[in-house]
């Protein structure tokens, strides 16, 4: 039987601000289907002492694809199944859902324990429990194998890279919503600091984190789409492009977007390598799943607490997993490869930090200024730091020159 995680580490949970808000649940009008979402009473040894419940549309065909789903701290299953907006796909192009669900006799505010070294090692802890509801849904629901993929949100989204990180092997594709690089944290001490203001690494040290998840692994490694609000103030911006870094290190591209463009919902777009990394950054936007409730085909989801109106990330998420049929969003420019002619020079500037926010080529949040585009942390948001930015894409600033 899993142990509970101590008081000490309870209390601490709720006074980082890991903690979610409840789902505050819409609940959405009955289906004409028949297909509800189930619990899943066995479906291993479940080292992580987690909750399986599965969605399988009616009349679900066998290897369908799979989308795992991990809530956010003090959300549960259901919550987010109904308000994220992935139910709306798997009804309309077909493929399954398996929601983990988090206890509070394993974390005070039901989050995954994304910091915990026995959760997230390979054949361990609440990340092999995850792994074993895959592998119950490929051997009981017929599930495509090759077609597996992972989402989450916060807690849930450094889950998910946890996911990714520790069995490529079993998943395609994931996405990280608000979430951390796998392995910024080893205690729930330092998850502190990971969560705000976040941990600035080069991109070979957060690649290595991953590539040490699986020593001797030489198999494809799975893409991934990135999320962050501009203004969430639980997970700082700067996990976005820290998460960026690592995963753009272990597809081998570099760290600089091959095309970016402009979406619903004041959200850019980076594309990076040829769209095996994805930055979404949603402008104005803080600490949820970003959703857009409505009926047209690019609408989803139900605005709540940490569901915000914004752009419906389930869409994107599952054209980027080629779930709608393709490999793409239908309404995105396809990705280029870079131009074959030299770049221009690189433009620098080298200012106050107060200067270069007030310019637009940086932001301020929490007294520290950071990068536009790459959200490098420069030090403090005063008058009296001096930065040299250089200038890579439109809006895209890195510290150096």
């Amino acid at each position: 039987m899993r142990r509970p995680s101590s008081l000490l580490a309870r209390l601490a949970a709720v006074a980082a601000g890991l903690v979610l808000a409840a789902a505050g649940a819409v609940t959405l009008a009955a289906p004409a289907q028949a297909a509800t979402l189930t619990q899943v009473s066995s479906f291993g040894s479940n080292p992580g002492n987690l909750t399986m419940y599965a969605y399988r549309p009616d009349n679900l065909p066998a290897n369908s694809p799979a989308v795992v789903l991990l809530h956010g701290c003090t959300q549960n299953a259901s919550g987010y199944f109904t308000n994220s907006g992935w139910r709306k796909y798997a009804d309309q192009w077909g493929f399954a859902l398996i929601v983990a669900e988090q206890k509070s006799a394993n974390n005070a505010t039901s989050c995954f324990n994304w910091f915990e070294t026995g959760d997230t090692a390979r054949g361990q802890g609440e990340a092999l429990s995850i792994k074993q509801m895959v592998d119950h849904a490929k051997a009981n629901f017929g599930i495509d194998g090759s077609r597996v993929f992972v989402s989450g949100l916060s807690a849930g989204a450094a889950m998910s890279a946890v996911m990714l990180a520790t069995y490529p092997d079993v998943f395609a594709a994931g996405s990280i919503v608000a979430g951390i690089p796998y392995r910024c944290a080893t205690s729930m001490i330092n998850a502190f600091g990971c969560m705000n203001p976040g941990t600035d690494k080069s991109p070979a040290a957060w690649g290595d984190l991953v590539r040490n998840a699986y020593p001797g692994y030489s198999g494809p490694r799975p893409r991934v789409a990135i999320w962050h609000g501009t203004s969430d103030t639980t997970v700082a911006p700067l996990n976005a492009a820290e998460a960026r870094d690592q995963w753009t290190n272990v597809r081998g591209v570099a760290q600089t977007p091959t095309s970016t463009s402009s979406l619903p919902g004041g959200t850019s777009l980076e594309v990076y390598g040829n769209d095996v990394v994805r930055l979404y950054r949603v402008s104005g936007m803080g600490h949820g799943t970003p959703v857009d409730p409505g009926s047209g085909a690019e609408q989803c989801g139900n605005a709540a607490a940490y569901f915000l109106d914004t752009i419906c990330s389930a869409y994107r998420d599952a054209a980027f997993f080629g779930l709608n049929g393709g490999g793409g969003d239908p309404t995105d420019p396809p990705p280029t490869d870079p131009p074959p002619t030299d770049p221009p020079t690189p433009v620098c500037t080298t200012a106050s930090n107060y200067a270069h926010v007030a310019a637009g080529r940086a932001y301020h949040s929490g007294g520290y200024a950071y990068a536009n585009g790459s959200n490098q942390r420069m030090g403090l948001y005063n008058t009296f730091y001096t930065t040299t930015l250089k200038q890579t894409a439109p809006n895209h600033w890195v510290i150096g020159c």
